[in-house]
């Protein structure tokens, strides 16, 4: 039980303002206990804030203000502030700053009411307008999902009248509701999918550790189209079954739409969702539903891991090698390790999936530190495609093309066929590079120390650091000379293309990330590609990450050599992973496929692993190099990044901590730095980086806190601590 706090007792509020102190106030009329959400007085505003515990008494009590409400929401559980406070701890972020990260929901001090809300019925309309269309289609998008009128009018792009004008044929139906209700319930006792005997014996194994109440951690390592969700599906279910909640993460929301269907399949009603493309309405039901166990499977995006559970049970993982689990702005951290902290702190277990998982997952599976499973075959009559590599040296390509002969026969060979194709680029755009053949400029970003990428779809240059957008220009911005501006470089639009200059009758789409307003636009494109509405698929990464194409019989990647560049530690292991679940897409039917490479370097340690499939020959090798370099999973490093209008007051400060490092030397850190960002001005700010590297089981926390407390950050001079860097950038 939290403790309780008598009226006018005083109590320590956390509040979500950037002040990272606990502030002293009296408590209300009514009293009120630790945990408890409440709203209170901070200057001329009321702030959201949490009972934290007593308060600190170094504040004058005449002087002290009293709590304004108390609000009708589930109290912080102890687990979820202990995981707050280790969370920032970890991260070296305002334990503010995380309270943020667990309020994201509006309206939270709002009183239990009803509103009108807005779903699909099962009339049509008599007639059809554009606009009726887009809010049709909108509600059918959402699965059911319920708008406020607002919300639902502002999505399709309409007026109110329009949506209610879809009222008397009952293609919309309005209905008075709750504004918070439980979702539909699952039942864990619907049989699923039957299991082969591994994925069986796997599933066992997983169901074994949830029924146990036990934290445990399990790698579940199964190769592309193994049956990994069915099997942790199981998992859920027990979870489920014992009255527990459970949680799913995954990378991309484009990859919601099939797995909520099959969530639906297994338990017979959909979860309850937490990204981007929620509905706010739905966001705040989903916040109060899971403090109050009206909600029993959460899906979402990685703040997911922040929602205020009453008993979690099971977090998963889903593809947790995936980059995209890394926050790289405000609060940066690991949702991949968070989500370890936080089954730790609750007793609940973790299950990382993934055909090529990240080397930290690898390493601790070794050590025993995790538990690990094994799925080495495709589910059903599915096979691993054959792979091979397309050594580019003795390819005969033309100038200005990048579709080898080799690939070009064997995409005409599926069109033939009547199979898929997938032609793989992990660049965005149409060209990565504008050069002026008149005097060499290279157009770059006004904000950034960026190249601008051409977009020919939007006819537009962009930035993909900032986001800055300009029309291509006519002539060259630095000489004027009219018609000799150039793309270098291949992107998937060029690529595009050449595609259809190549194959004129086949039907091409393209996937990227860039082409799609919405992650509804982008979910619609992917289920029509998967029903062969596309003949050849040109996509980039995000091709790569659990989609289904059962037509899909080849893929080709472009570039294999193309992340093998560069001085990142991890450009080897992105690279496999990336190439292994690109190749990964073809053959999930019942017909093999074939995964051909693009490369100038068969021979390259890298490409050998990715052909031969000797994924753990790859891992140990890649293993031994970083433990003989002392960097992450075997040593700890921490990037540093000093940002300002001007780069001087960026470099002095970086060169006073650099003199200044006693407390790192103490530990044994090597510091490294000051040193331009490898892109030094983003959002016309500039960027200065230090790298930290300390040994395996050092405080580095403590020291870099230490080594911290006494600078006076300059004014417009903005300081940002990255615990287990991913990007160094």
């Amino acid at each position: 039980m939290s403790p309780g706090f008598a009226p006018g007792a005083r109590v320590g509020v956390l509040t979500t303002e950037p002040l990272d102190r606990i502030l002293d106030y009296r408590a209300p009329e009514g009293g009120c206990a630790t945990g408890d959400f409440v709203e209170v007085p901070l200057g001329p505003r009321r702030v959201l804030g949490v009972v934290w515990g007593p308060g600190a008494g170094d504040f004058d009590a005449a002087k002290l203000r009293p709590v304004a409400r108390v609000l009708d929401a589930a109290p912080m559980r102890d687990e979820m502030r202990g995981f707050l406070e280790r969370a920032a701890d970890y991260t070296l972020t305002p334990l503010s700053a995380m309270l943020r990260l667990a309020t994201r929901a509006p309206g939270l001090g709002d009183a239990p009411s009803m509103q009108k809300v807005y779903r699909r019925g099962p009339g049509a309309p008599d007639r059809m307008t554009p606009a009726r269309t887009r809010v049709l289609d909108t509600l059918d998008a959402y699965g059911g999902l319920a708008f406020t009128l607002g919300e639902l009018a502002g999505e399709a792009g309409v007026s109110p009248s329009v949506v209610k004008g879809l009222l008397p044929s009952g293609a919309v139906l309005e209905e008075d509701t709750p504004r918070d209700r439980p979702y539909p319930r699952l039942d864990p006792a619907r049989p699923g999918v039957a299991l082969a005997d591994d994925q069986a014996e796997a599933a066992g194994r997983l169901c074994a550790g949830v029924a146990a109440g036990d934290y445990a951690t399990t790698l579940l390592k199964g190769v592309t189209g193994s049956g990994k969700t069915e099997v942790y599906l199981e998992a859920v279910a027990e979870c489920l079954g014992k009255g527990r909640q459970a949680l799913v993460l995954l990378p991309e929301i484009a990859l919601t739409a099939e797995f909520l269907a099959r969530v639906e399949a297994r338990f017979g009603a959909r979860p309850a969702e937490w990204h981007s493309g929620v509905t706010m309405v739905e966001r705040r039901r989903l916040w109060r539903m899971v403090g109050e166990g009206g909600a029993q499977l959460v899906v979402g995006a990685r703040s997911a891991l922040f929602l205020p559970f009453r008993d979690l049970g099971l977090i998963v993982v889903d593809e947790e090698h995936d980059s995209s689990y890394k926050q790289e702005e405000g609060a940066l951290y690991n949702a991949r390790d968070m989500a370890v902290l936080r089954a730790s702190l609750c007793s609940a277990q973790v299950v990382l999936a993934s055909a090529t998982p990240s080397l930290e997952s690898w390493a601790n599976a070794e050590a025993g530190k995790y538990a690990r499973i094994d799925l080495t075959s495709r589910f059903g009559e599915a096979e691993m495609p054959d792979m091979a590599a397309l050594d580019m040296r003795a390819e005969d390509v033309p100038a200005g093309r990048w579709i080898s002969p080799g690939l070009q026969r064997a995409v005409g060979e599926r069109l033939t066929a009547g199979r898929q194709s997938l032609l793989f680029l992990n660049r965005r755009g149409y060209a990565p590079v504008t050069v002026c053949r008149a005097c060499g400029h290279m157009i770059g970003c006004e904000n950034c120390d960026a190249r601008m990428v051409e977009h020919r779809f939007l006819k537009r240059l962009v930035c993909h650091q900032c986001g800055e957008t300009r029309p291509i220009p006519d002539a060259c911005p630095s000489c004027q000379a009219a018609g000799k501006l150039a793309p270098v470089g291949p992107g998937v639009e060029r690529l595009a293309e050449e595609t259809a200059a190549l194959f004129p009758e086949a039907r091409v789409a393209v996937l990227s990330s860039d082409l799609f307003t919405t992650a509804r636009a982008l979910k619609s494109s992917i289920e029509a590609i998967a029903g062969g509405g596309a003949d050849i698929i040109i996509g980039t990464q995000i091709v790569a990450k659990g989609h289904n194409f059962p037509l899909l019989t080849l893929v080709g990647v472009i570039d294999a050599d193309l992340g093998l560049q560069g001085s990142d530690l991890r450009a080897a292991e992105r690279t496999f992973q990336l190439m292994r679940q690109v190749a990964g897409r073809a053959g999930r039917g019942a017909e093999r496929g074939v995964a051909l490479l693009q490369t100038f370097q068969p021979e390259h340690p890298v490409i050998r692993a990715i052909l031969t499939g000797d994924e753990e020959g790859f891992w140990r090798a890649e293993a031994a190099e970083r433990r003989a370099a002392g960097v992450p999973p075997y040593g700890r490093m921490a990037g540093i990044v000093l940002s300002a209008p001007e780069a001087k007051p960026a470099f002095e400060l970086g060169t006073h901590l650099a003199r200044n490092d006693a407390p790192l030397r103490r530990i044994g850190a090597q510091l490294y730095g000051p040193a331009p960002a490898p892109i030094a001005r983003i959002r016309g700010r500039h960027r200065v980086r230090l790298l930290i590297k300390a040994a395996k089981g050092t405080p580095l926390q403590s020291a870099i806190r230490e080594w911290l407390a006494p600078v006076k950050l300059p004014a417009n001079v903005r300081l940002a601590v990255d615990i287990d860097p991913q990007s160094f950038l």
